[in-house]
């Protein structure tokens, strides 16, 4: 059935299943569904001009379908490497180490180990050495989504 159906759409299947890896792409975004998409595309296109031809049957248009979406998801590949380029706001989406290196007031005494601190208008629990409430702290890391402290 299938074999019925690609023969009467000839070239157009290649197309057809070219669109709905495309559509694909857009509902299971990966950025590798798109490359194999416009693989398909491609041999479509060149189906057009070789449809008749004795020597584009099935096995052929396959091996160039495949060696075209190999080819294609090594350079999309490629192309796709360059995106992670450093940016000028590196702790963007980054909230607990854009903390690091700040300096706040503890609301309540570190005791065991825990305190909490008040930066803007949150109160954090944050881990350092025993100190009483008032005192000025620095974030100086993350640990386990928790701010270190140290006396400021």
């Amino acid at each position: 059935m299938i074999k019925a159906v690609i023969a009467e759409l000839g070239p157009w299947s290649w197309w057809i299943l070219g669109l709905l890896l495309l559509g694909a792409e857009i509902l299971v975004p990966g950025i590798f569904l798109i490359w194999i998409g416009l693989a398909a595309i491609v041999v479509g296109a060149i189906s057009f001009a070789l449809w008749d031809s004795a020597i584009w049957g099935w096995q052929v248009q396959f091996l160039v379908f495949a060696a075209l979406a190999l080819i294609s998801a090594f350079i999309g590949r490629k192309i796709m490497a360059g995106r992670n380029d450093d940016t000028d706001q590196p702790m963007l989406n980054r909230r607990m180490e854009q903390m690091i290196g700040r300096t706040a007031t503890l609301e309540e005494p570190i005791t065991e180990g825990q305190g909490r601190i008040r930066l803007g208008d949150t109160l954090w629990t944050v881990r350092g050495p025993e100190l009483p409430a008032g005192t000025r702290v620095k974030i100086v890391a993350i640990e386990n989504d928790d701010p270190r402290v140290e006396p400021a």
